[in-house]
């Protein structure tokens, strides 16, 4: 009785996956069907998640920019300059300190982030029953909002 226990015990310890490595497997699958969207609207992953944070704070210096989108602040400064010379954002020295600069999403920038969203949720509409696409996004809100609690505390 005690080996059967063991083993039906094993194969549950067996079967379950790391979350990291499902994370990631699942990221990768989503990342490729985002990025033809995304060549559409004529943005990369990173400018795509750069114009997503502009539209929801829309002033930020670059060092509070790179630091929300967990970027690497000297790769940001490219990922700007191309969106700045396509007029998605403008970029501007901050009042409290010239050396620093606001970046401010463009009329142009959030029309071209919201088309990229609309066709990126349709994607994932066709792809996950509303059921399962809303408790998916509740769970990731959940994780995302106690992963910055768990930041914050460090």
């Amino acid at each position: 009785m005690r080996t059967i226990r063991w083993c039906v015990s094993f194969v549950k310890v067996a079967s379950r996956q790391d979350l990291g490595a499902q994370f990631a497997r699942i990221t990768r699958r989503f990342v490729a069907l985002e990025a033809p969207l995304l060549e559409n609207h004529e943005l990369s992953m990173w400018e795509y998640v750069t114009l997503l944070r502009l539209r929801a704070t829309p002033a930020e210096t670059q060092r509070e920019l790179a630091e929300a989108i967990r970027y690497d602040k000297t790769r940001l400064i490219a990922v700007l300059e191309a969106l700045e010379e396509r007029g998605l954002v403008t970029r501007a020295p901050a009042p409290a300190d010239r050396r620093a600069r606001v970046i401010m999403l463009t009329d142009h920038g959030r029309r071209r982030v919201d088309a990229a969203q609309r066709d990126i949720h349709q994607m994932e509409d066709e792809l996950l029953i509303p059921t399962h696409r809303q408790a998916l996004q509740e769970l990731l809100d959940r994780l995302d909002m106690q992963n910055e609690v768990n930041l914050a505390q460090r």
